[in-house]
């Protein structure tokens, strides 16, 4: 039996995936995985997720060039969450034009952006 057997996608057939620079260890961001999703991301190499806005599989860096690269993957205890590290190709894994999805830090009352941005969204993903 496969280990992929031992996973528990939720109701929807849905996992949350959690991507880690595996140099640095940089959290870049989180985004959900289905079953056709991670074997992609096996087959291939390169990291894919599912989209729950757009109900489609998508190839991060597929317009942008911002691709990750598989180097390690991580199965929680539960078998219900994964942590992949990746080589991210291209300074910016998020949509937004950030390193990181996590560039905006809360401050008492208040969120403050500590990021700094690469790209400018607009540009990359011209219509």
């Amino acid at each position: 039996m496969s280990w992929k057997e031992h996973l528990h996608f939720n109701e929807t057939g849905l996992m949350p995936a959690v991507i880690q620079d595996y140099k640095n260890n940089d959290v870049l961001m989180v985004a959900y995985m289905n079953e056709e999703a991670l074997q992609k991301t096996l087959d291939t190499g390169k990291v894919h997720f599912y989209s729950r806005s757009r109900k489609s599989l998508w190839l991060k860096g597929e317009k942008s060039g911002h691709f990750q690269v598989l180097k390690e993957m991580y199965v929680d205890c539960d078998m219900d969450c994964l942590l992949i590290k990746v080589e991210q190709k291209g300074d910016a894994a998020c949509h937004t034009g950030y390193r990181s999805c996590f560039h905006r830090r809360v401050v008492n009352d208040d969120i403050k952006v500590v990021g700094k941005r690469i790209f400018d969204p607009n540009e990359v993903y011209k219509k």
